[in-house]
């Protein structure tokens, strides 16, 4: 089997020639993406279920605006991590790949400052969600209607801040693979 076989035939969680932290870092961003691939199924179930109530009952159910918009901010979250190790955010694709073929190293600083300035932002939002969930915490927060179905946001917000703290981390991973691939050491 030549390499590129043995590289397609490994599971997406790493390649083998990798240390085995990088494999299990990797397999915790992977695992990321899975609990918010399930996560959208709940939704999905949610919404079918809603859409059911409303045509047989007449009305919908408890919790599904509020706990729908959670979700959907916590399963995007969840799945930041390997959108940013498969290189799969926005950007302008146009420009980079034929500047990084022209001129290799500068191509890597280039990519290294976009992976500083990822893993910068979402740091800072990871640091501003503690404060978001130490409110919710002091304050009981929760979605709902009292006597009817209420929920905390507290175990959606710390999967929210857990989320963007691992796309923070996974840009440095991208950031410090930047600098190996100008030359130098990291």
């Amino acid at each position: 089997m030549d390499a590129q076989n043995t590289d397609a035939a490994l599971p997406a969680t790493g390649r083998a020639d990798e240390p085995a932290p990088l494999r299990a870092w990797h397999r915790l961003v992977e695992t990321f993406a899975a609990v918010g691939t399930v996560l959208i199924g709940v939704l999905m179930l949610i919404i079918c279920a809603d859409i059911l109530a409303r045509n047989i009952w007449g009305a919908s159910l408890p919790l599904v605006s509020e706990g729908g918009a959670l979700l959907v901010v916590t399963l995007v979250a969840l799945q930041l991590g390997a959108t940013v190790r498969a290189g799969r955010l926005a950007r302008t694709e146009v420009f980079i790949l034929p500047f990084t073929e022209r001129h290799p190293r500068a191509g890597a600083a280039l990519e290294g400052l976009f992976d500083l300035t990822g893993a910068v932002v979402l740091g800072m939002i990871a640091w501003a969600s503690l404060r978001v969930i130490e409110k919710d915490l002091d304050a009981a927060e929760f979605i709902g209607i009292t006597g009817i179905a209420t929920l905390p946001t507290w175990p959606f917000r710390a999967l929210i801040l857990a989320g963007f703290a691992v796309a923070a981390v996974e840009f440095v991973v991208r950031l410090i693979g930047a600098f190996r691939s100008m030359g130098g050491r990291a």
